[in-house]
């Protein structure tokens, strides 16, 4: 048989890849077509490679391109079967006068025509051919010939067929696949842009396998497209746009490819565009601040001008979608501009090397506030049938974010949606399955087909606890809050969340905004107990919490890296105890014995006598675990003082705990050793507050400071109080 016999035969291959253009009734283009019966059937009783390849041929000139349908292509692979395929893709001997690789795109060819049967795409006899697929699709020969591109064309229809199937991606990156695509993409050579189209699907299927398989040829992929967006000057850049995202990795992105990324998003945000045109570069830019922050953007001018640019677009794309009632929202485009948003939300309140100026972030708010009327407006009119819908999940989002930093301004519309937002977080609280698939979905509709790098919250609770602390601090819409039952909707909350933290659950593997969370909702309940004490003893749910801060604070205290979690327990704890101090519950109980025991080693171990060179007498310092986090504790830590003190004379059991956990005693040491001038007079009054009310609660308390030289000791403080009360009987 000759090579152009065995050219000929190959293109049963391209008759496969026709015959989803044309699939006539199996009975009639049998009925039609006797001959090939006739030819299949001298394929399956052929006795050697020759039979075969002359059946072959004969079935190839019997059946028309049109003609084969899904029937006809499985009776043919009953016939030929796979060993007859794999011995032509691994021979290394062809005929006289053909080029080695004809053989090779024989068995691809024949490869191909199967692979049209999705159940044959996904036999192991398939599968197991990826690894050899894969390499010729960066095998070296001449380009122009005729035949290699066919077998190049039938390789890329084997393996886009398996990625079609159920575990096909899988399949293929474990096959080397992806390297393979990237190499050939990244040589432009014949195919390459069916590379790029296989890599955008494999990529959009399984993307965390595609980068753990194969990040330094995604990387050099995505370098590649990088420069080519950044110098584009046709209609090309829109297209790259659209592809980009599928490329930006899971961690870091090159510092190149962002500068590239941020140049050619400069030139084309920067030009007078129709919306098919902006929209895509509004996403890239958005998966970019997803991923990013605003480190893409470069500092000085340029780069605020390019920021303030971005989130202006954001802010006019997000107003004219949602002001003018009954038009079709493009969802994926404003969520997009809700993430250029909440870059702009960031940059405007971070105080610290803040890429934009004054005067930008005072225009900025004033755009932005517009837009988050807007976003407003839309709420008001979601319905329950809508409150599933990933959309309104992403549109509360954004509000929170502007909530959390700034509730002073669109006062009215905000606490007219107050209820709204009770309502939609109770909703998806009940609902946290849910709530979970909801957060993946906004994100996938805001930045592209795969998950984004950073994790966005999967609770509609969580993104509005910061914007409701800010707003249990006034009245009107705290009394909205309290009327719809965000208070017991946040004990439940708090309940559920602290579950995650508790012994039997792997802690490290918890998201940090999960602990961050917690620390929200104390200032809230704070808020609260300051404001609404009523509340606090009314509602049962609050008893309900009160239990759980007792029982947790003991082992909480002794948890490293968790200090701050602590304080906000602990004083929240104690301001509670002073309001339900008729509680059974905290009558010398062993859960509020072991609370205010954790209470007091929280209060005691923050400061400690530092020795100072060249001085004879040490100085007040923080101790080296309160250190790092003072600033967001010194203000807890006081008002848990402020709180202590007031338990003293409430609990009558209290003094005598606390003089058994020897506080008294050693606080008075520690003042007694150092310096007086290092301690400072909000100090000085913190600590006689909680030593008066200690002494004037019980006389054993008493005679333990004068024997600790108490009475001294305050005189050398100016302890007026004090040094009265101890001076008594």
């Amino acid at each position: 048989m000759s090579c152009c016999d065995l050219a000929a035969a190959g293109q049963l291959g391209k008759a496969g890849i026709m015959a989803s253009d044309c699939e006539p009734a199996l009975n009639q283009a049998e009925s039609r077509n006797p001959t090939l019966e006739r030819y299949l059937g001298a394929l399956r009783e052929a006795k050697n490679d020759s039979e075969q390849f002359a059946a072959l041929l004969l079935v190839t000139k019997a059946v028309k391109a049109g003609d084969i349908d899904a029937k006809t292509r499985r009776r043919i692979f009953d016939a030929v079967g796979f060993t007859f395929p794999n011995r032509l893709l691994t021979t290394k001997e062809a005929p006289d006068g053909c080029p080695d690789h004809v053989l090779r795109a024989l068995g691809v060819a024949l490869l191909a025509c199967f692979c049209s049967d999705p159940e044959l795409a996904s036999h192991p006899q398939v599968l197991n051919k990826i690894p050899i697929l894969s390499t010729f699709l960066t095998a070296r020969g001449d380009p122009d010939d005729a035949a290699r591109r066919s077998m190049i064309d039938d390789t890329y229809q084997c393996l886009t067929a398996v990625a079609g199937t159920p575990r096909g991606p899988r399949h293929l990156i474990a096959g080397g696949t992806v390297s393979a695509l990237c190499q050939a993409y990244l040589g432009h050579g014949y195919g390459f842009d069916q590379a790029l189209a296989l890599l955008v699907g494999l990529l959009a299927a399984a993307e965390t396998q595609c980068w753990k398989e194969a990040e330094p040829d995604l990387l050099a992929v995505l370098r590649g497209l990088s420069e080519d967006f950044q110098k584009a000057e046709d209609a090309s850049k829109f297209e790259l746009c659209q592809l980009l995202p599928l490329f930006l990795p899971p961690t870091t992105v090159p510092s190149e490819c962002l500068r590239d990324l941020q140049a050619g998003l400069a030139r084309i945000l920067g030009s007078k565009l129709s919306s098919w045109q902006r929209n895509p570069a509004l996403k890239l830019a958005a998966r970019l601040a997803h991923a990013c922050g605003s480190d893409w953007i470069p500092a000085g001018s340029s780069g605020s001008k390019f920021l303030a640019l971005l989130v202006n677009l954001a802010c006019v794309e997000v107003r004219l979608a949602l002001e003018e009632t009954g038009t079709e929202v493009k969802e994926d485009v404003v969520t997009a501009c809700y993430a250029l948003m909440e870059l702009g939300i960031q940059e405007c309140t971070r105080c610290e090397q803040s890429l934009l100026k004054e005067p930008q972030k005072v225009q900025l708010v004033s755009i932005m506030k517009e837009a988050i009327g807007a976003v407003i407006h839309y709420l008001q009119q979601v319905g329950p049938e809508k409150q599933k819908e990933p959309f309104v999940f992403a549109s509360v989002r954004i509000l929170g974010a502007w909530l959390a930093e700034e509730t002073s301004s669109l006062r009215k519309e905000v606490c007219q949606l107050l209820p709204f937002l009770v309502r939609y977080a109770k909703t998806l609280y009940e609902e946290a399955e849910e709530a979970n698939d909801l957060s993946q979905q906004v994100a996938t509709l805001a930045i592209s087909p795969t998950t984004p790098g950073p994790t966005w919250p999967g609770d509609a609770l969580r993104l509005l606890l910061p914007g409701w602390c800010h707003l249990t601090v006034e009245d009107g819409p705290r009394e909205i809050l309290i009327k719809e039952g965000a208070p017991s909707l946040l004990c439940k909350y708090f309940l559920q969340q602290w579950e995650l933290t508790s012994p039997g659950h792997d802690t490290s593997v918890l998201p940090d905004s999960v602990e961050i969370g917690l620390q929200t909702c104390c200032h809230i309940f704070l808020n609260l107990v300051v404001t609404a004490p009523g509340l606090i003893k009314r509602d049962a749910c609050f008893t309900s919490l009160m239990n759980t801060l007792m029982t947790s604070l003991p082992s909480l205290v002794q948890q490293q890296g968790r200090l701050l979690l602590a304080a906000n327990v602990a004083t929240l704890g104690l301001l509670m105890a002073r309001l339900l101090s008729t509680s059974p519950a905290l009558q010398g109980t062993p859960a509020s014995r072991g609370f205010f025991a954790a209470a007091i080693l929280f209060l005691s171990q923050s400061h400690v006598a530092r020795a100072t060179p060249g001085s004879d007498q040490a100085v007040l310092a923080l101790s080296p675990d309160y250190e790092g986090v003072w600033a967001d504790l010194q203000e807890l830590w006081f008002l848990g003082m402020q709180a202590f003190t007031g338990c003293v004379p409430l609990l009558p059991w209290l003094a005598p705990a606390a003089l058994r956990s020897r506080w008294p005693q050693e606080l008075l040491q520690l003042l007694g050793s150092v310096s007086p001038n290092s301690v400072k007079p909000e100090m000085v009054a913190a600590y006689q507050g909680v030593l008066v009310e200690l002494a004037r609660a019980n006389r054993l308390c008493r005679e333990a400071m004068r024997l600790q030289a108490g009475e001294e000791t305050a005189s050398h403080y100016r302890m007026a109080a004090l040094e009265q009360c101890l001076s008594e009987p």
